[in-house]
């Protein structure tokens, strides 16, 4: 796997390419010098432990051959008060169909978070990474 970081503008704006040609827009925070041109890091990070739990899930439902009528993750984050300020605690929450068999996801989702996710599994082992899924 080989990426590009590459600077867009002159304020705070990155792109990064990877080698198969997928691209992903960063910018920081407006206070120091962001304009809303892609997502912060640290928003992606929990984003990525998301998609990355999130595609182990789909796979272990599909071998099940559950289909789901709705799939939405919400990801809550709380940071350090600290210099650097890494977060401390994430936590997914599962939006999934009532029609869909929340006892079969809650399986799956404990799964692909816990045990699946190369993202989760890669950042430092003092973030408490939970997960809760709910039918609405």
């Amino acid at each position: 796997m080989a990426l590009t970081l590459t600077r867009l503008n002159d304020k705070m704006a990155f792109e990064a390419t990877s080698d198969e040609g997928a691209k992903i827009q960063f910018d920081c925070n407006p206070a120091i010098g962001g304009e809303g041109l892609g997502i912060r890091p640290m928003d992606g990070l929990a984003s990525c432990v998301a998609a990355c739990a999130s595609i182990d899930i789909v796979l272990i439902l599909k071998k099940k051959r559950i289909e789901l009528k709705k799939y939405e993750v919400e990801i809550n984050t709380i940071k350090k008060d600290a210099v650097p300020s890494p977060f401390s605690e994430i936590h997914l929450i599962f939006h999934i169909s009532p029609e869909d068999p929340i006892e079969q996801v809650s399986k799956a989702v404990a799964l692909g978070v816990e045990k699946y996710c190369s993202v989760s599994a890669s950042l430092d082992p003092t973030i408490q990474i939970t997960h809760t899924v709910v039918q609405d």
